[in-house]
């Protein structure tokens, strides 16, 4: 019988341990079968052995990393025997150390949620991107909690969805309801007949067309693009598309979207250009199923910029 672990994991007071809470005793989570509750840091909310009782939950404590190992986890599979399994990662540990790790047997990780304080974040991003980035990078579910009127959504979904296109995101309030809305006004007009992409609207255009490609269904955009063209890509394809940093400097990559152009063979690998272009939303074997293709309408010689790097804030 399969026992489902169940992640949480986040930087430092993010809100790991009253989410656990929250699921496993408030929500009544943990009725109905053992559960076993592995710490790995002290959170700013305990739980007491009395609650813990009432769920039927065994508390453990491993605070050290090179202590969270597949044979300290065989042995708690052994001494409880549990029907479930939740684990508080901490904030400061690497994600490999738990994704590298061979599970006790019967035990699947069947969700991995991650919480995210609102009201730091942002401060984190600016001084500790690749650390906080860590604990989001694999999470299934990434929760920001303490949202507020002011909270920049749409700033935030980008910076997780550029590293973890997969992951869920929700907006907590703070008095713990979900905020539903949120929709984040495009810095330009899709109702142009030509949709201009500025070098700084680059990262929000390429995040919301490939999230949302139907949106842009027959519209016709022009941007500046460094054409990439490697000799194995199908005759009539080429990939426009900008370097951009994800997370940090170690953390550049490539963004483009598939384009079918009659011409392509006579773009030169990484030359620039100007191009417009009419987006379809259809299948591409590139995206693994459907996405936004582009079809080239013109294509301009173009110099490069000052700074070839775009960002997605």
């Amino acid at each position: 019988m399969e026992i489902p672990v169940y992640l949480f994991s986040g930087f430092m007071d993010s809100g790991k341990s009253s989410l656990i809470r929250e699921t496993l005793i408030d929500g009544e989570f943990g009725e109905g079968g053992e559960t076993l509750l592995i710490l790995c840091e002290d959170g700013e909310v305990e739980f007491e052995e009395a609650q813990l009782a009432k769920v039927h939950t065994s508390l453990v404590m491993i605070e050290e990393e090179t202590a969270f190992t597949s044979a300290k986890l065989k042995e708690l599979q052994l001494a409880y025997q549990p029907d479930q399994v939740f684990i508080e990662y901490n904030g400061t540990w690497q994600m490999s150390t738990f994704l590298e790790i061979d599970l006790p047997k019967d035990w699947v990780l069947v969700q991995s949620l991650a919480t995210v304080d609102a009201t730091t974040f942002e401060m984190y991003l600016n001084n500790m991107r690749a650390m906080i980035m860590e604990q989001l990078f694999a999470a299934d579910v990434v929760i920001f909690n303490r949202c507020d009127d002011d909270t920049p959504k749409g700033k935030f979904r980008r910076a997780i969805k550029v590293l973890n296109r997969k992951a869920q995101i929700a907006y907590e309030r703070a008095d713990g309801t979900i905020d539903e809305n949120d929709m984040e006004e495009l810095p330009y007009d899709l109702g142009q007949e030509v949709v201009e992409i500025t070098d700084m609207d680059y990262g929000i255009w390429y995040m919301d067309a490939m999230d949302d490609p139907k949106k842009y269904e027959g519209k016709k955009v022009r941007f500046l693009a460094l054409v990439y063209r490697p000799q194995k890509l199908k005759k009539g394809v080429f990939v426009p598309g900008r370097f951009a940093m994800t997370c940090c400097e170690d953390d550049i990559t490539f963004v483009g979207f598939k384009c079918k152009c009659d011409r392509a063979s006579e773009i030169a690998h990484k030359s620039w250009i100007t191009i417009t272009a009419e987006i379809h939303y259809e299948f591409a074997l590139e995206y693994k199923g459907k996405g936004p293709v582009l079809y080239a309408l013109n294509i301009q010689p173009a110099e490069k910029p000052e700074d070839e790097l775009i960002y997605f804030s």
